[in-house]
Order: C-alpha cells, then structure tokens, then sequence
C-alpha cells in the first residue's frame, strides 16, 4: 500500500520532526521560525503520519526543510513519493529550483532525484550536512 500525502499544519509536523530527527532536543528545537508561511504535507499510512515535509517559496526558489520519516517506514517508497510531490508543488507554486541542508548521510537518496551538492560540509551540533539544490521540471501549460 503506498502512502496518501495531504497538506498538513505546521504543528501536525512537529512530533514526527522531533521523533525522527532531533529526538534529544526539546520539541521546540523542531520548529522553524517561518513555519506559518510554509506549505506543510503529510504522508499517511493506514490512517497514520508516516513522513513529513515543510516548503518554503521565495520567488523562483523553494526550499524544503524538517523531511522526516518514521524510521519503520523508510525504504518503503514513501519519503520518495513525498519528496516528488514536494517538487511537483514548489514547481506549480512557481519555483523553478529546489534546495535544502541534507545530512550528509541522506546525499545519495537526493541524489536520485537530481540533486547535487553545492559548497562544503558544515556541522549542525555534531551532524554534518551539505547543500544541495537542483532545478525543477516546469509544469507544461
């Protein structure tokens, strides 16, 4: 069964963040300050969040941020199916390139999607993290 992905709330994200990504920081530390002007979607499976993923617009560029799926679903295609319809959505919202700050560790799984990385590692705490960015397939009129 693949997952449905629907919009979501900002706060809908912020227990599956904390759970799969920053699980020794205060919930708080999984909220982003522009949160309320994201475009938040859900990935759900048997009626549960499975992943989550935030977008961010800015004119022809879009960034996503706090992309975190429940570690008992990863490898499963629904992260991929999510980040898909991210790319989809930040295309018809205008975008025409896509970045985010990737674990270093999660390079490859981007990599298939086009993404290259741009600039130096840098560390978040002890978690090192490169840029990546890659341009967005047009929607056709």
């Amino acid at each position: 069964m693949q997952a449905e992905i629907r919009r979501i709330s900002a706060a809908d994200t912020y227990p599956l963040r904390h759970q799969v990504l920053w699980p020794d920081k205060p919930l708080e530390y999984v909220h982003v300050p522009h949160d309320a002007e994201g475009y938040h979607f859900g990935a759900y499976r048997h009626g549960e969040l499975v992943s989550v993923v935030s977008l961010f617009v800015q004119g022809r560029e879009a960034r996503f941020r706090k992309f975190a799926t429940r570690p008992d679903q990863q490898g499963q295609g629904i992260g991929s199916a999510l980040l898909r319809h991210l790319m989809a959505e930040a295309a018809r919202l205008g975008a025409e390139e896509l970045w985010c700050d990737a674990r270093q560790e999660a390079a490859g799984f981007y990599q298939k999607f086009g993404f290259a990385t741009e600039g130096s590692t840098f560390y978040k705490g002890t978690i090192p993290y490169v840029r990546m960015r890659c341009a967005l397939p047009q929607p056709t009129a």
